[in-house]
């Protein structure tokens, strides 16, 4: 069967800064800033996806476009004497699956809060209203699993059609209006009267504040908003031809993905300190401090609603570019349509995302990791604390060793074609001390989690 490509270097990148940004961008980011001491976190995370996620980027996309298949069959692709290296693909499939369980009821969540905005249901609220209206979303398995569901559906549904006429087709359209929207959004709420006090929490770093669990979390945020490591964007790869040089492209992908998350942060912080809301309240924050932004401005319901529908937009459209992948190496696999796989990889989804949705309600007394934690919080670090960095630092190593698929030949795929190249200098850096960055900051986070 010939591979399909997609139609436009534009295609190409918005599909993959798409994949990236999303639920890491616009929801998990600010509360991570949050929560991490603000600006010194900020800075750390910036300085991660230049060190880190800028050559596993490249090194992920070279695989992909080298292989022309989806990351379960990409080793044995690449390099067929070698098959060892295919047990990677397999969690990078598994990793695909077990992102989905959780992101597809995040994303639920952000489709709520559009329909809510759209019918009303915010207005009059104060503070703590909004703040109990985001408890009782989540103490309900109803609300949870039904939009999970939609979610699933709508996924699938679109990847049901080619590549081109349903994948990157929905997805150019929804990242431009994604981009115009947050622009417009961040104006505003940089005339807000707590703007100064937040900008200067959000931006200016406190150094005071740079812990273990600081260079942890920007770690973990980098490969997550970039989903590295477990095949998101090999797949990508696989997509495209040899005109283009990949480090240039993986530049261009990092640059609109940190765009957003530095915007989202323009949007939350002077809301968090005009409206007394916690910067640090965790996976909340966004739920309760944009409604208030909408309440307290000018025709608040339509913006609101626009911008709800386009947090949605950017969460829908990871959803899209991972759904595309768990697809990518079913049909590898199985030899079945598109369409048949669509339909079967969606039910399977919405079942294994039963489970994150009752752990906010039915489910709430299974707490795996420990009191306070949730399903959620167990999914969420086996992809974020083990399953990225970890396959992150797989690809690190395939790519410079010879026991692998070898620097030369990384260098060559990666180089074909215009634009940015990596240079062979970078060499010593990728061998020898991107890996031990990385092991050593994954020790880091199991120590955080297990050692406390």
């Amino acid at each position: 069967m010939q591979r399909e490509k997609l139609a436009t270097r534009l295609g190409f990148l918005l599909l993959s800064a798409g994949c990236a940004i999303g639920v890491g961008n616009v929801w998990k980011f600010p509360w991570m800033v949050g929560q991490n001491g603000g600006g010194a976190f900020v800075l750390i995370y910036v300085i991660f996806l230049i060190l880190l996620g800028l050559p596993v980027m490249t090194m992920e996309f070279s695989m992909g476009r080298a292989a022309q298949k989806s990351p379960i069959l990409m080793y044995q692709s690449i390099t067929p004497n070698k098959k060892s290296w295919g047990i990677h693909g397999v969690f990078c499939f598994i990793g695909n699956v077990v992102l989905m369980m959780f992101y597809t009821v995040v994303a639920g969540w952000l489709f709520y809060y559009f329909y809510s905005m759209v019918t009303g249901k915010f207005v009059g609220l104060n503070s703590d209203q909004i703040g109990e209206y985001f408890g009782s979303m989540l103490a309900s398995p109803n609300i949870l699993v039904g939009f999970a569901i939609i979610v699933s559906i709508l996924g699938f549904f679109v990847l049901s059609f080619s590549l081109k006429g349903g994948l990157e087709r929905v997805t150019k359209i929804m990242m431009i209006a994604l981009l115009i929207i947050m622009i417009v959004i961040a104006i505003n709420s940089l005339t807000l009267s707590g703007a100064k006090t937040g900008l200067t929490f959000y931006l200016l770093p406190d150094f005071s504040k740079i812990t273990p669990d600081v260079l942890v979390g920007a770690m973990n945020q980098a490969f997550f908003t970039l989903s590295l490591g477990i095949g998101a964007m090999a797949i990508f790869g696989s997509y495209i031809n040899k005109d283009r040089a990949l480090l240039g492209e993986s530049i261009n992908v990092i640059i609109l993905d940190t765009f957003v998350a530095i915007v989202a942060g323009l949007i939350i912080f002077p809301a968090c300190f005009t409206y007394n809301v916690e910067p640090g309240a965790g996976p909340s924050l966004i739920f309760i401090t944009l409604p208030n932004i909408f309440m307290d401005m000018p025709l608040g319901r339509l913006w609101g609603s626009l911008f709800f529908l386009f947090m949605s937009f950017a969460a829908f459209s990871t959803v899209l570019a991972v759904f595309e992948n768990i697809l990518a190496c079913v049909i590898d696999i199985t030899g079945w349509t598109r369409s048949k796989t669509s339909l079967i990889c969606c039910i399977s989804i919405i079942v294994l995302s039963i489970p994150c949705a009752l752990g906010f309600n039915l489910w709430s007394n299974v707490q795996p990791l420990g009191s306070g934690s949730g399903i959620m919080d167990l999914e969420d670090f086996i992809v974020s604390n083990c399953l990225l960095p970890l396959g992150s630092l797989i690809y690190v190593i395939y790519c410079t060793n010879k026991f692998g698929w070898g620097w030369d030949n990384f260098l060559k795929e990666a180089n074909a074609g215009t634009g940015a190249k990596m240079p062979n200098w970078t060499y010593i850096y990728c061998k020898i001390i991107l890996p031990i960055i990385i092991i050593f900051i994954f020790g880091l986070g199991i120590k955080s989690v297990f050692f406390k």
